[in-house]
């Protein structure tokens, strides 16, 4: 169930084996935004009239990302000698989402794949917008704390050691935190490149380990157990799961199929494996509500939801609404983390620069009511 590309066989042309084998590292991930533009250009375009090879070349032309823009010069070349354009696609661009795949394969066999190319460019403009919002509005609680982060080091190696001589010309015993902020400065002044190296290497290894199977579960779990960042995560794949599964259902996939792949869309490795995990029941006869309910990878909410939309007979009805409601969720909770964190932030910086500054001006003061 974890690899919902084996019902698909991929076909690999000769001449392109070269080319895979020079291939090294995982394929680049097209953002959502140019998918958008690409659906968009597809459904233009198509709605013209013009063969699918040209449209292809003439929107491969025209595409401004590189990786995206390789893909389709190669899906040009494959449609050219006899592949559907989602065979080509699917052994072009391992980088392109099983949704894009499923959707556009789903329109070719209907006769419909510009009307399948607009479904897609709804559908991953508001995924677009929704990255952007949430990536933008925690961009300036990063940046401060950045910039914070280094103008500590350089007071703390720099300005620091400058006092230091002089504190000790003053003949006065210096103050706990005097003394524990030399310390640390001293600390920091000798082993900078030690620790330079540990934290550069800590980092490399953790992007290693966050790159393999096991690493991806543990990092995604770890991001939905933070008291806000969970929640984003939790509501941002409720979204997600929503969004990709009323673009598969109404592209006519079956109801296994688009579940499936909508669950492996999600951003968030540990959902997208639990939800696997728990759709096994689909093949059974069990309803999708009830796969859902196995596990909490989903809002209550939203299980609930789609239970009253399958006994209606209205799901994608049901899961439009409710994927528009948990992407405005996505933002609110955002914006409101974002509100708590700047007063936060605030006053963490103010006690750190507050007790660097006590502890430098501290003993000057010492000295001055001594005489």
């Amino acid at each position: 169930m974890g690899n919902i590309k084996e019902n698909h066989p991929v076909v690999v042309k000769l001449s392109r084996v070269p080319e895979a084998l020079a291939f090294k590292g995982p394929a680049p991930k097209i953002p959502e935004k140019a998918l958008a533009v690409l659906c968009s250009q597809f459904a233009i375009i198509l709605s013209s009239g013009l063969p699918i090879v040209r449209t292809v070349e003439l929107i491969a032309s025209q595409t401004e990302d590189k990786a995206l823009q390789k893909i389709l010069r190669q899906t040009a070349a494959d449609v050219a000698g006899g592949f559907t354009l989602a065979q080509a696609l699917r052994s072009s661009g391992p980088a392109l989402p099983a949704t894009f795949i499923e959707t556009v394969a789903s329109g070719e066999a209907s006769a419909t794949l510009d009307t399948a190319f607009r479904r897609l460019e709804r559908h991953y403009d508001k995924a677009s917008k929704t990255k952007s919002k949430v990536r933008s509005a925690m961009i300036y609680p990063a940046f401060t704390l950045a910039v914070a982060a280094v103008v500590i080091v350089i007071i703390m190696v720099m300005a620091v050691p400058a006092f230091t001589g002089n504190f000790a010309s003053m003949g006065v015993e210096l103050p706990g935190i005097t003394r524990a902020l030399i310390a640390i400065s001293s600390f920091f002044g000798r082993f900078w490149p030690l620790l330079a190296i540990v934290g550069l290497g800590a980092f490399l290894g953790y992007r290693y380990f966050k790159g393999t199977p096991r690493g991806r579960l543990l990092h995604s779990r770890l991001g939905l157990s933070l008291p806000v960042l969970g929640k984003i995560a939790y509501m941002n794949g409720a979204a997600q799961f929503a969004n990709s599964l009323t673009t598969l259902l109404a592209s006519g996939l079956s109801m296994m199929r688009s579940a499936q792949v909508a669950a492996t869309v999600l951003d968030n490795a540990w959902l997208s494996d639990t939800v696997q995990q728990q759709l096994a029941g689909l093949s059974s006869g069990s309803t999708l509500s009830h796969c859902l309910s196995l596990s909490e990878a989903f809002p209550e909410l939203l299980r609930e939801m789609i239970q009253v939309g399958e006994e209606t007979g209205t799901l994608e009805e049901v899961l439009n609404v409710v994927g528009e409601y948990y992407e405005n969720e996505t933002q609110v909770v955002t914006q409101r983390a974002l509100t708590l964190m700047e007063p936060v932030i605030t006053l963490f910086l103010g006690l750190i620069v507050g007790s660097i500054l006590l502890a430098v001006y501290l003993p000057i003061l010492t000295m001055y009511q001594g005489m």
